[in-house]
């Protein structure tokens, strides 16, 4: 019986009514195969040029914050116009790098501007602190852009870490605010013990 089925299909191979159709078939199929693949290999370009062009993005927007670090860790020697124009680089700096289409980019661009706060701060007294704060704000970055999902967890804890110092008091505060209770409580203690008794 299978033999019987495929001489039936041999013939009907070799028949007129088989080479015809499979003469209509055979070019219909390679047309859909070759699209199909042409498809497949232009897709595959367009990604691999988007995220071409996504790294230049990220590689121009942390150029521009590296930049505006430099001159933030000289901010005490920069004139008033300076600082004016780095202020206004370091503020579309962050915003290109909010947009990145980079997981954690909100995250770097708020630990990018809480470092660059750091580095003005520390310029006018401590030219050697700034320069080191230079370094980390350079190496966090450039670590970001190699992986951004393991930067995004360090900044993370680095901006809960200075939430947390900035809500905590100083602790020359605490320490006056005790003092100042502790003198307080003792003059208290110290009138109530030297009260005048009536005289007899």
């Amino acid at each position: 019986m299978l033999e019987a089925w495929w001489n039936d299909i041999v013939k009907w191979f070799s028949s007129y009514d088989g080479r015809v159709t499979i003469g209509a078939v055979v070019p219909v199929i390679a047309i859909l195969v070759a699209g199909v693949v042409a498809t497949l290999i232009a897709r595959g370009s367009i990604k691999r040029l988007i995220a071409q062009q996504d790294r230049e993005h990220k590689a121009s927007a942390i150029a521009a914050l590296i930049a505006s670090g430099r001159r933030a860790a000289g901010w005490n020697t920069l004139s008033a116009a300076e600082k004016d124009h780095v202020d206004h680089q370091t503020s579309e700096a962050e915003v290109r790098v909010r947009l990145l289409p980079v997981a954690g980019a909100g995250l770097a661009a708020d630990w990018a501007a809480h470092q660059l706060a750091t580095m003005k701060a520390n310029s006018a007294n401590y030219s050697f602190q700034a320069e080191q704060d230079l370094a980390d704000f350079q190496d966090g970055l450039i670590a970001w852009q190699a992986k951004p999902a393991r930067a995004r967890k360090l900044f993370a804890q680095d901006l809960a870490a200075w939430k947390y110092e900035a809500a905590a008091p100083p602790v020359d505060d605490l320490a006056s605010k005790q003092q100042a209770w502790n003198a307080a409580q003792h003059s208290d203690d110290k009138a109530a013990t030297t009260t005048v008794l009536p005289t007899a």
